[in-house]
């Protein structure tokens, strides 16, 4: 049984266990705030991260009563939900890009030549993650567009995220390059592991 497999159990036995003292997550909001960042992010903490902003991309919103940010009216209201959107794909990229990090070898020493199939094997998901990354990258973009158009619709609460429609739409944040570079060095990196000789060094 995988890692990540017996930390999807764990999280169903936990809710289980619970039982009727648990509150029901619902909501895209409740579903975000069960995202974390962790001092040390091994595997399963990025694959946990990304079934929580995997399931609050799926729910609904909130009323906007106890929405993440003060709304007043359905100007508000209708930039809130691109920025949150736009904000779950973005947290599902760098999720991602992290997963792939972790099993992406960057270089291919000579010295790892008996252990060849196991790095080419560990490539393999690193590429798995980084594409995976990458199909959200259009969604991020459009709603980042979308949420501009309204630009003077201002809501203080989540300026972190109207920032980061802000640095999508000048392209200074551009996660389809980044990926692009990581794909483009992971293959070379591939490339390199798979003229080795496994048996020696």
């Amino acid at each position: 049984m995988t890692r990540s497999r017996r930390l999807y159990l764990a999280v169903f036995f936990l809710v289980a266990a619970l039982g009727a003292g648990a509150y029901t997550v619902y909501y895209k909001e409740q579903f975000y705030k069960l995202y974390h960042q962790h001092y040390i992010q091994y595997p399963d903490d990025a694959i946990e991260n990304i079934y929580w902003l995997e399931q609050a991309k799926k729910a609904p919103f909130c009323n906007p009563l106890y929405a993440l940010a003060k709304i007043e009216n359905e100007r508000q209201w209708e930039r809130y939900r691109y920025l949150f959107e736009m904000h779950l794909s973005l947290k599902l990229i760098e999720q991602h890009l992290v997963l792939g990090s972790k099993y992406d070898k960057r270089v291919a020493y000579f010295y790892n030549a008996p252990w060849k199939d196991q790095n080419l094997e560990s490539l393999k998901i690193a590429e798995s993650a980084y594409r995976a990354a990458l199909a959200y990258w259009k969604e991020a973009k459009d709603l980042a567009a979308k949420a501009m158009t309204m630009r003077f619709v201002q809501l203080d609460e989540v300026q972190y995220w109207i920032d980061e429609a802000y640095r999508i739409s000048e392209g200074t944040l551009d996660y389809a390059d980044i990926i692009a570079d990581e794909l483009s060095r992971l293959e070379r990196v591939r490339a390199a592991f798979e003229k080795m000789d496994g048996g020696r060094y």
